[in-house]
């Protein structure tokens, strides 16, 4: 898909048919588009959790207690290495956020270009999700994702409700 058209048509997508796994040869590829991501000094902080087996998406499914949510074959949690992540040494600022915020973006704009729907979910519970996939104390959990097709019929809306650029943009 060519790049500005794949970032027009991208959308959270809440509606997830849960007979139709992703084949493993298309979330690999997504999977390496985080892998590919920059991050400061090229650390690479992150761990890429992928959910399939029936019994861990139910666990992982009390994080964030929607019906659509469950209905994705697929959930993937984006964790980071804190300890492993670039620091600036000028104000101590971790770069673990903003590294794993690139790899999200590079994997949910990779998915789109596969057909696959996302839906980038911060209002999920870390604690119940850490204890569920027994993530250890030392990863921060940044965000998590459904992975798989909608359901069909589902026609995305096409309308994006964004602040014109004259009100973002400064030339200075």
């Amino acid at each position: 898909m060519e790049y500005y058209d794949l970032i027009r048509s991208r959308e959270s997508v809440r509606n997830y048919d849960p007979k139709r796994p992703v084949p493993a040869d298309i979330l690999t590829r997504i999977l390496d588009a985080g892998r590919l991501a920059p991050s400061a000094c090229n650390y690479q902080p992150w761990k890429f959790l992928v959910i399939s087996s029936r019994e861990m998406l139910e666990k992982a499914g009390k994080c964030y207690p929607r019906d659509w949510f469950r209905d994705a074959p697929h959930i993937l949690v984006i964790a980071g290495l804190k300890d492993q992540a670039w620091v600036r040494k000028y104000d101590g600022y971790n770069s673990i956020e903003t590294d794993l915020a690139i790899a999200m973006t590079h994997i949910i704009l990779a998915a789109e270009n596969e057909g696959i729907a996302t839906c980038w979910i911060e209002a999920y519970d870390p604690a119940a999700l850490r204890e569920a996939l027994q993530i250890p104390g030392n990863q921060v959990i940044f965000g998590i994702t459904p992975l798989g097709y909608p359901k069909s019929g589902y026609k995305k809306s096409g309308v994006k409700q964004r602040k014109p650029l004259d009100n973002i943009v400064e030339f200075l």
